[in-house]
């Protein structure tokens, strides 16, 4: 296992608030003091997922960054979006935007991690 990246994943948390912020318009709101939060457990996660991999295994197949980052948006992130807006019976346009807005913030985690590599 490799070292964490601790400011890898401050960067990383600040990026998809970041384009979360943008996606969602909410820029100049109190909203993005909540998500910068949020978002750092997921890069928190994110980063452990990357320390385990190793550094040696991620310089062979950068691919990895984009792969676990997206992953994790694809496997949980995004089902638990679909669900609870379905739930509340949210428009589909709106639950397919809001999904791709949170498949770039995840990319974009991932993108910090390999920029930092």
């Amino acid at each position: 296992m490799g070292a964490m990246d601790w400011p890898g994943v401050i960067l990383a948390a600040l990026a998809a608030s970041g384009v979360l912020a943008l996606a969602f318009g909410q820029a100049r709101t109190g909203w993005l003091y909540a998500a910068v939060p949020l978002n750092l457990l997921s890069a928190l996660m994110l980063g452990h997922a990357l320390a385990r991999i190793g550094p040696e295994k991620l310089a062979a197949k950068p691919q990895l960054f984009f792969m676990q980052s997206g992953g994790l948006a694809l496997a949980f992130v995004i089902p638990a979006l679909w669900l609870t807006q379905l739930r509340d019976g949210a428009p589909r346009q709106r639950t397919v935007i809001d999904s791709l807005a949170f498949l770039a913030a995840y990319l974009v985690m991932g993108f910090v991690f390999w920029l930092r590599a």
